[in-house]
């Protein structure tokens, strides 16, 4: 059988290789050929390479071993030159570099990066690392006068080391202590904080409550970041999130626990807040009552406490959530603000039994309220950047909290003058404030009390009143009939910016396997939109010209777009065959918009909608300014949802003009 007409058979050969002589199929891309040939091709350079990088890390030529550890960082990127010098007992050179100690500053500094580059690839274990190894490492750490450059490099060996086993969390948790990485914190290089924070969150991820509790909260750890002056970058606002999270979700536990009638601890707590009520009142007489009057006035002070059932008030917090996370900030609000838990109950016993505002029934639900908006109990995002700067820098944050926003349910009650039957809707009003009042991002709990405030009863009806004139305009018949003729054009508006975006270029940071992002490339779409160049730049580099980008791949072989878990990179390694685009968002490196933007841009040119959540925001926007231009003369008239009738036609027709005469 002959072989196909676009396929012809060419000879290549290397320096120092045997020629080989392989088929060309022309209608392929050049670039597809040669990146299949390469991935076969056994390099015998790399054999003299070695061999003379081994040369120049031996020499006693300070420069020389410089320059040699380098160049071999710059290697140890490729694949195929890091399973060599590794089969070629390539990293005893670089533990005996480290594990002697002699060298310092620029030198060190290259062998850790060609160690990271090596480990990048995943061909030998962690938990093979030697104990000197490992404790060089921790020193440099802890040393006060150390480079810079080598403290985030081990730091980032460590935080890589952590995840990998439990004993080698144990050897890094016992040998660098969080004491030493707040300090780390502390200072004002930028990019050691970042590594500190990195190698902080590694552990406290791979720690058990138990040991988070023992290490702190957290709640300062971020303190010095967040009032520094230098902005923050996506990948630190995701590092204090997460960091947050974790210290909220030391919570948890309680949150899910339900109370146990029969624990005395938890009974003393209960009786605590009665006592702390009332005890003014009958302390001194309660010797003299019998059993029956005694457990009588305790039911009715449960009852004024707000419990629903007061008889056996451990009933109300047998739910879980909120269980008894919620018993402990009835407890912590009694014990740290005396007299404004005093003022809520005997403020509310004077009050109508219908008007009273029941401080344990609210209690219960305001703690639901602040697990749910404060996510108590969910994993933490892997992109997610909304912390919240008070936070930070804030003892016992979530009880203090729990201590301002049952004081404004108080508030609230009274302003809405609400009966038993409004606490529902109150609690939603309650929510509404503190959801509101959190998007302004207040610095410390005395600003959020401040502001959540002044966000009363009056102006959250006004607010809704604004929005819901506002939804009420774009709801009316004619108007949506409007909208979606102005669909189409404003669709393809969208569509041609997002085109526009991709030929401008972005500058994008590579995403290892160890979630590193120490390389950059940079992508644009050609402007006749036929051919995506892409290639690696170096620091600095912000716009480079599209000559400059050697990597390319049409249009017309772009198959499908993959997002999210279906991203070859997730999953197992496929033969590099199938001729897909894939792309994602790992925390950090792609902020959301600059997603949407390229999904979008990319769609666009597989002939596909577009289905980014900026999609929509956008198109509303357009939406809206254009009604608005549209209905500008229509201001103050009401909009009839039907059109008007059609009138009878005249009875006849005389009042028409007959253009005979005028010709005549």
């Amino acid at each position: 059988m002959p072989p196909p007409k676009d396929v012809v058979k060419i000879a290549i050969q290397m320096v120092g290789a045997i020629p080989q002589l392989i088929e060309l199929q022309q209608s392929k891309p050049l670039a597809a050929v040669l990146k299949d040939w390469a991935a076969g091709m056994e390099w015998p350079v790399c054999g003299c390479t070695i061999g003379l990088l081994y040369s120049g890390i031996q020499s006693n030529n300070v420069d020389v071993k410089t320059e040699s550890l380098k160049k071999l960082a710059s290697l140890s990127q490729d694949v195929t030159f890091a399973r060599e010098f590794i089969n070629r007992n390539g990293l005893k050179q670089i533990f005996y570099i480290v594990e002697e100690g002699n060298d310092t500053g620029e030198i060190l500094a290259h062998t850790l990066k060609a160690f990271m580059e090596l480990m990048e690839h995943d061909f030998v274990s962690w938990e093979t690392l030697s104990a000197a190894f490992i404790k060089k490492i921790v020193s440099y750490v802890n040393m006060n006068a150390m480079d810079a450059s080598v403290q985030q490099l081990s730091m980032s060996i460590l935080e890589n080391m952590v995840p990998s086993s439990r004993v080698l969390f144990e050897l890094v948790k016992k040998e660098v202590t969080v004491d030493r990485l707040l300090t780390h914190l502390q200072v004002t290089n930028v990019q050691l904080q970042l590594k500190a924070t990195a190698l902080l969150i590694a552990l406290l991820l791979a720690a058990t409550d138990a040991e988070r509790r023992v290490w702190g909260s957290g709640q300062h750890w971020g303190a010095n970041i967040i009032h520094s002056s230098e902005p923050l970058g996506d990948e630190m606002a995701h590092y204090l999130y997460v960091l947050q999270s974790l210290s909220l979700n030391l919570h948890e536990h309680r949150m899910r626990t339900s109370m146990d009638p029969y624990s005395q601890e938890q009974r003393d707590l209960l009786q605590s807040l009665r006592q702390a009520a009332f005890e003014s009142e009958n302390d001194a007489p309660a010797g003299t009552f019998s059993t029956e009057r005694r457990r009588s006035l305790c039911a009715k002070e449960f009852r004024k406490l707000g419990f629903m059932n007061n008889s056996n008030p451990a009933e109300d917090l047998r739910r879980a959530p909120p269980g008894l996370l919620a018993l402990d900030n009835m407890v912590y609000f009694s014990r740290h603000t005396p007299s404004a838990y005093s003022r809520f109950i005997l403020e509310n016993s004077s009050r109508e039994d219908k008007h009273e505002c029941p401080f344990a029934r609210s209690s219960i639900q305001l703690t639901l309220i602040l697990c749910e908006i404060l996510h108590i109990g969910e994993q933490c995002s892997e992109t997610a950047q909304a912390f919240y700067p008070m936070f930070f820098g804030q003892d016992h944050f979530f009880e203090e909290l729990f201590c301002i926003c049952i004081q404004l349910v108080n508030k609230t009650w009274k302003e809405m003058r609400a009966t038993q039957e409004d606490f529902d809707k109150v609690l939603q009003v309650v929510r509404e404030q503190i959801t509101r009042t959190l998007t302004l991002k207040p610095t410390s709990l005395e600003l959020f009390k401040t502001r959540v405030n002044a966000l009363n009863y009056s102006e959250i009806l006004k607010l809704r009143q604004t929005e819901r004139l506002h939804q009420e305009e774009t709801l009316a018949v004619p108007v949506l009939e409007l909208r979606e003729r102005l669909k189409p054009e404003l669709l393809e508006l969208i569509r041609q910016q997002r085109l526009l975006r991709l030929c401008e270029g972005t500058l994008f940071r590579k995403i290892s396997s160890r979630r590193r992002q120490d390389k950059l490339w940079y992508c644009r779409l050609s402007p006749n939109h036929k051919v995506l160049h892409y290639g690696d730049v170096e620091e600095g580099v912000h716009s480079p010209p599209i000559e400059s980008l050697t990597e390319k791949i049409p249009v017309a072989d772009m198959k499908a777009l993959l997002v999210g878990k279906e991203c070859p990179h997730t999953k197992e390694k496929s033969s590099g065959k199938q001729n897909k685009v894939s792309t994602s968002t790992p925390p950090c490196m792609l902020p959301s918009l600059l997603f949407c933007l390229w999904t979008d841009g990319l769609n666009v040119l597989l002939g596909k909608e577009m289905t980014s959540e900026r999609t929509q925001t956008d198109l509303d926007i357009l939406l809206s300014m254009e009604l608005k231009l549209r209905l500008l003369d229509l201001e103050n008239i009401s909009i009839p949802d039907n059109p008007p009738p059609v009138p009878k036609p005249p009875s006849n027709l005389n009042f028409c003009y007959d253009f005979s005469h005028a010709e005549q």
